[in-house]
């Protein structure tokens, strides 16, 4: 056997700590207490954490393990099927005796590799194995799209499992859920592990009885949710002898969803890490709809207000900011109006600003969907409507009387928290991604999560054919309707994916494409029950997808032979988002796992990322074209510059919601938020 290593001994140590009553808990719950930072650790911290994303001697070390372990206990390949499977329900003893001892974790992955190799017909290449290691050690993988993320997340779940932590799996939506468990769960059956899925509209039982599993899957908003109910549930009373009391004074509570929060593996981490880092969670309950008075009313006051003298719209901001010349006009112009709301200052202020909001900043297509006569929000970073989510301070029920459906009614809040502060109350953290290099030193500043990058199993050979600005969104469309043609007529019907910012993007594409009678498929928030079908099409010999971000994360579209032997998926990207991480996610979708593929960007000068960050940059580069297309160069170089200056606002908000919340917790009538 080989020497313990400082890695598998720190891997021990975090996994005693995490099976030991050594950290404070909250009773009833198994979860980590909440830290008060010294207020330069997180800047350190940010520090460190870039410094700290690719060690070549540590990632070395790690891969000559899992080689190893592939390469070793080859009787497990011989071994009848009856023989095998005592010996994987024989490691659930072993390790709860003995914890992650290296001997014992490198058996282990090789016991489940072996098993999957007979359940699935797959079996993991070292660099897969290589990723499990990091996320047992606590840390993040970052794997490449295409590589195999979702058996990856065996490897991990069924070792802490094993070792007796209930583990739950975080993907980034229903759909993912859904697919990964139904495909994995005859390997977890195998080491005698039960499973539980939590998706969208199950009953409490139903939930009580899946979170009893050893190994449960479900998206981080469902399951944050369920959280923030046990915490209310729990009110003050959180300790087990302060219930028990209640119990004998007749106060007894309903049982609690969940069993604590002991061990994450997160899929897509920076997109929940990170991405969804700046919107709270809040746990409410609907206040009956007022009469729509108030919002017409205040929808038709704004209209007499003018901008640059009465507001300024600060777009990058997503916020309205009114003068004091627009606060006297409001307070003017609602002089006559009956609703009490009008005759308070802050109150008035506040209904001006959102009305505006609701004209001028959030639009129908890109921001939300109208369907069966609702308002659903609909993600950015995943294309995918959010039904059950509102906006808050009335802008909601403004954008519902501005689309003309029926009026929702405002919500008192409950509870609250964030994601940054759900995370860190799990004893253990792990994640995996294709794009968290970039953000290295967020994840450890506010999670202790260190990237640790893994090599991809086979060279990719996609080929990138460059970036193309065009000076206007028609000339955008009709290239984007050019290059689909060419490549159907010039390059063997080689299958195209077409990926957009928003709704309303989608269906200009799907209007030129039909202009010129070129078939295609869409997929966007409208057409999210065709997900599946719509993906399984997407990689055969003609196809032409074009989709909002649903074809992003966690999409898979297999090549058919032919399609790959035609040079594989060709991926066009038609506007690049505020963050390089999604674009890099669309990109993944073509050559992976060594499969031909290419992409191409084809944008223009008036895109919303240009003009709410290009700022001077994009004006000097329109003025100095003299040709258009610009390709490449001065059209990367403003893609940096606008990318660059929305990240750093994204942190800086994400960094003041946190600060939000530090203040109103105390506020609120649940401790659990902290």
């Amino acid at each position: 056997m080989p020497e313990p290593t400082p890695f598998t001994e720190r891997a021990a140590h975090i996994w005693r700590e995490i099976r030991s009553d050594e950290r404070p808990r909250i009773a009833p719950y198994a979860e980590a207490a909440p830290l008060k930072p010294w207020k330069w650790d997180r800047p350190l911290d940010k520090l460190l954490g870039r410094l700290m994303v690719d060690p070549p001697l540590g990632r070395g070390r790690l891969l000559e393990r899992a080689t190893a372990i592939a390469e070793g206990f080859t009787d497990l390949a011989e071994m009848g099927d009856e023989a095998f499977r005592i010996r994987c329900r024989d490691m659930r003893r072993k390790l709860g005796r003995e914890g992650l001892a290296e001997p014992l974790v490198d058996e282990c992955l090789a016991l489940i590799r072996e098993a999957t190799r007979r359940e699935l017909g797959l079996s993991h290449y070292p660099v897969q194995l290589m990723g499990g290691l990091v996320m047992l050690s606590g840390g993040i993988a970052e794997m490449a799209t295409g590589e195999g993320k979702t058996i990856t997340a065996l490897l991990p779940a069924i070792t802490a499992s094993l070792a007796g932590s209930p583990v739950h799996v975080f993907t980034v939506n229903d759909y993912l859920a859904t697919r990964d468990l139904a495909k994995l769960e005859p390997v977890y059956h195998l080491f005698g592990l039960t499973t539980g899925l939590i998706v969208e509209g199950m009953e409490p039982p139903q939930r009580q009885a899946a979170y009893r599993a050893d190994v449960v899957y479900g998206t981080n908003k469902e399951i944050a949710f369920d959280y923030l109910r046990d915490q209310a549930q729990l009110g003050k009373a959180r300790g087990a002898a302060r219930r028990r009391v209640a119990r004998l004074a007749g106060r007894a509570q309903s049982p609690l969803t969940m069993r604590g929060l002991h061990f994450a593996i997160v899929d897509e981490a920076d997109s929940i890490f990170i991405d969804e880092a700046r919107t709270p969670l809040i746990l409410s309950q609907e206040i009956p709809a007022d009469d729509d008075g108030l919002y017409l009313s205040a929808l038709e006051l704004v209209t007499h207000l003018e901008e640059g003298r009465d507001y300024a719209v600060k777009m990058a901001d997503r916020a309205i900011e009114l003068s004091e010349r627009g606060k006297r006009a409001v307070q003017q112009l609602a002089a006559g109006l009956p609703q009490r709301m009008w005759r308070i200052r802050q109150a008035r202020e506040q209904l001006a600003s959102q009305a505006l909001s609701a004209l001028l900043l959030f639009q129908r297509d890109r921001d939300y969907v109208v369907v069966d006569g609702k308002v659903s929000i609909v993600d950015e970073s995943t294309g995918r409507t959010m039904a059950d989510r509102s906006w808050e301070g009335g802008l909601h029920q403004l954008v519902e009387v501005k689309e003309q459906v029926e009026l929702t009614g405002m919500r008192n809040t409950i509870a609250r928290i964030t994601y940054q502060r759900f995370f860190r109350r799990y004893r253990r953290l792990s994640g995996m991604s294709g794009t968290v290099r970039e953000v290295a030193g967020e994840l450890w500043a506010d999670f202790g999560l260190k990237v640790k990058p893994v090599p991809t199993n086979r060279p990719r050979i996609r080929e990138h054919r460059g970036h193309a600005m065009h000076r206007d969104q028609e000339a955008k469309w009709h290239a984007v309707a050019d290059s689909v043609a060419v490549i159907r007529q010039g390059e063997g019907m080689r299958p195209i994916l077409v990926g957009t910012r928003s709704v309303a993007d989608s269906e200009s594409v799907a209007a030129v494409l039909d202009a010129r009678g070129i078939p295609y498929r869409l997929l966007n928030a409208r057409q999210d029950g065709e997900e599946a079908g719509v993906v399984a099409q997407a990689g055969q010999l003609g196809a032409v997808t074009v989709a909002t971000n649903m074809a992003g994360r966690g999409t898979d579209i297999e090549l058919s032979e032919e399609a790959r032997k035609a040079g594989g998926l060709h991926v066009i990207l038609t506007a690049f988002h505020e963050t390089a991480r999604i674009d890099r996610q669309l990109y993944g979708r073509a050559g992976r796992q060594g499969d031909p593929g290419s992409a191409e960007a084809i944008t223009a000068l008036d895109d919303e990322l240009y003009r709410h960050y290009g700022g001077t940059v994009a004006k000097i580069v329109g003025r100095s074209a003299k040709v258009w297309p610009i390709e490449n160069g001065p059209a990367e170089w403003l893609r940096q510059w606008a990318q660059g200056a929305a990240e750093r606002k994204h942190a800086s908000v994400r960094r003041q919601v946190e600060v939000s919340e530090d203040k109103l917790r105390e506020q609120l009538a649940f401790s659990g938020s902290a």
